[in-house]
């Protein structure tokens, strides 16, 4: 069984920024946030060299989790330009362990200590069930540069991640609203319309301009940022309309996921853009759109979703994993750095 030395370095790696802290032992708090633009640096050792200058102590092991696909000890990001190398990052930081997750498989394995006042509940909670209360897979899922997607599950006692790609499948419209817009959507980077195309942060740019244009409005050159600003402004604007969309388009996609891994456990979406736009969640609407699946309507109606609003649970994730090892059923012989 791996053993994680502390004092901990954790991490949060995306496709546009990175947050790190320091944990000095198992249960401490965490240190002050550290946060570095991915794009600023050429590799995780050079952006974890330069946080580690300003921690109140150094780091004995690291635990991270970064946007992309595992293989062992190295990740290529997915919208980023790192590779990250394990033995690299350990042998430049002098570190006695490491390990590093795909950032929704670290998600997930937050789940179980996430905290309710760290949720915000979405409606259909009749039977005063939160996520985790009752047996079955747990979803997360959550658009930021990209849309991320995992299962938590529970495999002898100990939590099982199951790491996903989901939010590359292919995402068409479902009725005539929909319809009408797809033919205006921009496709994404790899020239198709998958589900993070329009269910991420530049997606949402993407489904405001498509909207426009297919009701004949003339469309602005703004990214997310300015979308989410002038939704939350004006909720009764053009902007607020496309976050509506947005969620409702959310709804039917994690409803879809549900279905896929039978996530009786719960659906949670977090970090990324879906906390910003809490506000704007008709949560009734929401529900309709989750749970219209039949045949598994009944099924879904006693599916909680919950938005996590904290925006460093996964950090606590990483840290409980650091701290009780045995409690997560993952290829450490494999996948640790040493």
């Amino acid at each position: 069984m791996a053993s994680f030395p502390f004092p901990l370095l954790v991490g949060d790696i995306g496709g546009t920024n990175a947050r790190f802290a320091l944990v000095a032992e198992p249960g401490a708090e965490m240190s002050d946030h550290e946060h570095r633009g991915t794009p600023h640096f050429p590799a995780l050792q050079s952006a974890s060299a330069d946080v580690v200058r300003h921690l109140p102590a150094r780091p004995r092991s690291a635990v991270v989790c970064a946007a992309g696909p595992v293989e062992g000890r190295h990740v290529n990001m997915t919208n980023a330009h790192w590779m990250i190398d394990g033995d690299a990052v350990a042998a430049a930081l002098d570190l006695e362990q490491g390990l590093v997750l795909n950032d929704f498989e670290a998600q997930a394995l937050s789940l179980p200590v996430v905290r309710p006042e760290w949720l915000h509940p979405i409606g259909g909670h009749e039977t005063g069930r939160r996520v985790g209360d009752t047996p079955g897979a747990r979803f997360v899922l959550g658009p930021g540069t990209g849309l991320g997607a995992a299962a938590l599950l529970e495999v002898g006692g100990r939590h099982f991640a199951l790491a996903s790609e989901a939010g590359h499948i292919d995402f068409g419209p479902v009725g005539p609203a929909e319809m009408a817009i797809w033919p205006h959507l921009e496709t994404g980077p790899h020239g198709r319309i998958s589900a993070e195309t329009v269910l991420s942060g530049p997606g949402l740019a993407r489904l405001h301009r498509a909207r426009l244009l297919s009701i004949g409005e003339p469309a602005p050159g703004i990214d997310q940022s300015a979308v989410v600003e002038r939704a939350k402004a004006d909720p009764h604007g053009a902007e607020a309309d496309t976050v509506r969309l947005f969620w409702s388009l959310a709804a039917r996609y994690a409803g879809n996921m549900a279905i896929t891994f039978l996530a009786t456990g719960g659906v949670t979406f977090c970090g990324g853009v879906l906390p910003r736009l809490v506000g704007l969640l008709d949560a009734e609407a929401f529900r309709a759109r989750f749970e219209d699946r039949a045949p598994f309507d009944k099924v879904l109606r006693n599916v909680p979703t919950n938005v996590v609003t904290a925006d460093d649970t996964v950090l606590h994730g990483l840290a409980a994993l650091a701290a009780e090892p045995g409690r997560y059923a993952l290829d450490y012989e494999r996948r640790c750095w040493r």
